[in-house]
């Protein structure tokens, strides 16, 4: 795909920083929360992996169909494109009084926050990451993912930590600077930080009702790639979860690795579905099972807002404490626990002992 023209908007009220489908699908559903028009400037800072960068593509054209101006950044692409993408970008973040970023604990999110001051800052949920931001805020800690194993911080992490601790800082509010969390987490923000619920306004009047199907379809995660589940483990759950439910389908989470799906769809025999849209709108647009199979994941607090009055049924199923890799971060158990215990308008399915 050819490069988009540059930002048609000499001074944007807003620009936003997306990195993954579901952070620019989360910006539309703000900016229509906010009555945010043309104002709006989305930077999709552009991964490197195909799957993620088709999904962006796919929503650029849905944002650029909603009257947004989309700039894509080949920002990642070699070892100049870093500093390039910077210098190119400083007039517009100079110039934007709000800035909307979708990924706090992004390195480059973080690298561009240094380059700001006085701004409105919005940020809008990548997941479940958002209920993490929240928590580390509260308690005044350095921004690190929650699937990151505890210990002695590496090389990179040590030479960074400057740039995240200013980022933190940006992120906090003070008397010449808003902060705002755009969110369909449960999260009790610290004190300053306004908090708005998206309620996938933009979803629900863009695409569907759905026509729904009969039994069940599943929601894959990345659990395994992230190196928090063991893979043995995760295969034999699936494997179980489809033939309890009858599930049929499996919708593939954009990081799942080719290896695993094809073990998967051999051994379980579910038809693998890699979507082009991120699951909420794919789920709107139809056809859906009944019943959405998911595991602990950013879905089962999403899907039940975005199909609300389809009658289909998320449920959940938790991670067992067994199926969990020895390098697991120490917090994995609790995190996932939370994602669940949190979840509203879910059911939860009970939950089976690990295989042998």
């Amino acid at each position: 795909m050819s490069r988009p023209s540059g930002v048609r908007t000499p001074s944007p009220r807003a620009i936003a920083f997306v990195e993954s489908p579901v952070q620019l699908l989360n910006v539309l559903e703000w900016a229509r929360a906010s009555a945010t028009g043309a104002e709006l400037t989305v930077v999709v800072l552009s991964p490197t992996d195909p799957m993620s960068r088709g999904q962006l593509r796919r929503m650029a054209e849905l944002a650029r169909d909603a009257g947004f101006t989309v700039r894509w950044q080949e920002a990642r692409g070699g070892a100049s494109a870093p500093l390039r993408t910077i210098r190119e970008l400083a007039p517009l973040l100079r110039k934007a009084e709000r800035i909307v970023i979708g990924d706090p604990f992004s390195r480059y999110v973080q690298l561009l926050l240094t380059l700001v001051s006085s701004k409105e800052l919005t940020v809008v949920d990548d997941g479940t990451a958002t209920m993490e931001f929240i928590a580390q805020l509260v308690h005044g800690e350095p921004l690190v993912r929650w699937h990151r194993r505890g210990g002695r911080r590496g090389p990179r992490e040590l030479a960074l930590a400057p740039v995240s601790a200013v980022a933190r800082r940006r992120l906090t509010p003070s008397r010449t600077r808003s902060v705002e969390v755009f969110t369909s987490m449960p999260v009790e923000a610290p004190e300053g930080i306004t908090v708005t619920a998206n309620t996938f306004e933009w979803t629900k009047a863009t695409f569907g009702p759905p026509r729904i199907a009969k039994g069940a379809d599943m929601v894959g995660t990345s659990l395994v790639e992230t190196g928090v589940v063991d893979l043995e483990q995760y295969v034999t759950a699936v494997a179980s979860l489809a033939r309890t439910h009858g599930a049929t389908r499996y919708f593939a989470h954009r990081r799942e690795s080719v290896e695993k799906l094809h073990r998967l769809a051999t051994e379980t025999g579910l038809e693998i579905v890699r979507p082009d849209l991120p699951l909420e709108l794919i789920a709107r647009r139809g056809p859906i099972g009944s019943t959405v199979l998911s595991f602990p994941s950013t879905v089962v607090h999403t899907l039940p807002l975005a199909l609300a009055g389809t009658g289909v049924r998320v449920a959940v199923w938790d991670i067992a404490p067994e199926w969990l890799k020895s390098t697991a971060s120490p917090r994995a158990q609790g995190f996932l626990s939370g994602v669940t215990g949190t979840a509203k308008d879910v059911h939860r399915l009970p939950r089976l002992p690990a295989s042998a």
